[in-house]
């Protein structure tokens, strides 16, 4: 399972790391990757960590801004949000992925963390 904690409330601007803790299974054999939902919006991609090299992959409305990174040891995965916008206000996901596919990054994402709300606002 996985598990996505370290959402809040932080000023635009600021900064936010969000943790992915998956158990079960290893990071060497799952792709993470992290989408959002905002209200009223459908579900995107935010960014991607590969299973094999930790070759990571970011939407282009957070490039530069946002880092993807793990820890084997700790079988946790890391999104960490620098120069937060309003408008990346959403509940954020993280979910695995065995298999290419289709979704997001090219895989198709078998198993979800309950998600972990990030609100930006002054």
């Amino acid at each position: 399972q996985l598990q996505a904690y370290g959402g809040g409330l932080v000023q635009p601007g600021g900064s936010l790391r969000l943790s992915c803790v998956v158990s079960g299974f290893s990071l060497d054999y799952s792709a993470i990757g992290w989408f959002r939902q905002a209200p009223g919006k459908e579900r995107e991609g935010v960014s991607c960590i590969s299973r094999s090299d930790g070759i990571t992959h970011s939407a282009d409305s957070v490039k530069g801004r946002f880092t993807t990174s793990r820890d084997l040891a700790k079988n946790t995965v890391y999104l960490q949000m620098n120069s937060l916008k309003a408008e990346d206000t959403a509940v954020y996901y993280c979910a695995s992925a065995e298999l290419y596919g289709s979704d997001w990054c090219g895989y198709k994402y078998h198993y979800w963390g309950q998600g972990t709300q990030v609100t930006v606002s002054s």
